[in-house]
Order: structure tokens, then C-alpha cells, then sequence
């Protein structure tokens, strides 16, 4: 597949987890997808990665604005902004109910048009800083 129809892939993962239908990706990961940057809990393969969607959209009701879309060769590269709310579980931390708004890079390389493998950069500290999960005076 070319780099426009890897982009579309990607693409089409960021609207399913919007959408709150990440059970419909399965068609866009490999069986063998691997996760770099594994969640707590977080299984591997296509049924890992399902269940990684499944967390984030249950546990922190996430809208995902694309900001860049860059592909080269097998690699996309994602940069990001999720404004979310912290509704169910996630990662073992209660919900809060609290809002939030973060920035992260997704690399994804793929394969015969599917997601192989995983990585990303995200802002983690702010995110447990706007959601009131941080010692007091730890996020000034």
C-alpha cells in the first residue's frame, strides 16, 4: 500500500475511536500488531490493541483532533490533540470527571495496509495534572 493509502488507515482509526467504534478497527490491525508503549493490563496482537481502544474510549470518553497526518514508507506519524473526560476507569485510577486536554505523537508502521507495530509521545504528567491525580504542588 502507498503512503496515501497508510495515511487513510490511520485516518480511519482516529474516526473509529471518535466514534466509539473500535471494535469495527479489527480489519486495521495485524494479528500480530505490536505495541510499544503497552497500557496497563493491555494484552497483545489485534485483540491488545482492541482492548487499548476500548480502555482509552471507556475510561476517558476521548476526541482525538488530528493536527498532522505525515507518512513515509511504511511509517505515519500522528500529531495529535485529545480533548477528553475522565468517566470510567483507566489504567487503575477511578474516574473523576474531570476534563482535560493534551497533546501526543502516534508512529505507526504498517504493512499490507494494516497497523503492525506502535509507539507514541504524550503529555501524561499534564494529563494527571488536569485531572486532579497528582500530589498538591507536583504540577506548578
Amino acid at each position: 500500500m502507498d503512503t496515501a493509502g497508510n495515511k487513510n488507515v490511520v485516518r480511519r482509526l482516529y474516526t473509529l475511536i471518535n466514534e466509539r467504534r473500535v471494535e469495527q478497527a479489527t480489519d486495521l490491525i495485524a494479528p500480530d500488531y505490536q505495541e510499544h508503549d503497552p497500557l496497563p493490563g493491555q494484552g497483545s496482537g489485534r485483540e491488545g490493541a482492541i482492548d487499548r481502544f476500548s480502555m482509552i474510549t471507556t475510561g476517558l470518553a476521548p476526541h482525538f483532533t488530528v493536527e498532522d497526518l505525515i507518512a513515509e514508507g511504511d511509517r505515519v506519524v500522528v500529531r495529535w490533540t485529545n480533548a477528553g473526560t475522565h468517566v470510567g476507569d483507566f489504567a487503575g485510577l477511578p474516574a473523576t470527571g474531570r476534563t482535560f486536554t493534551i497533546a501526543g505523537i502516534d508512529i505507526y508502521r504498517l504493512a499490507g495496509g494494516q497497523l503492525r507495530e506502535h509507539w507514541h509521545v504524550i503529555d501524561q504528567l499534564g494529563m494527571l495534572g488536569q485531572l486532579g491525580l497528582l500530589p498538591q504542588g507536583a504540577a506548578t
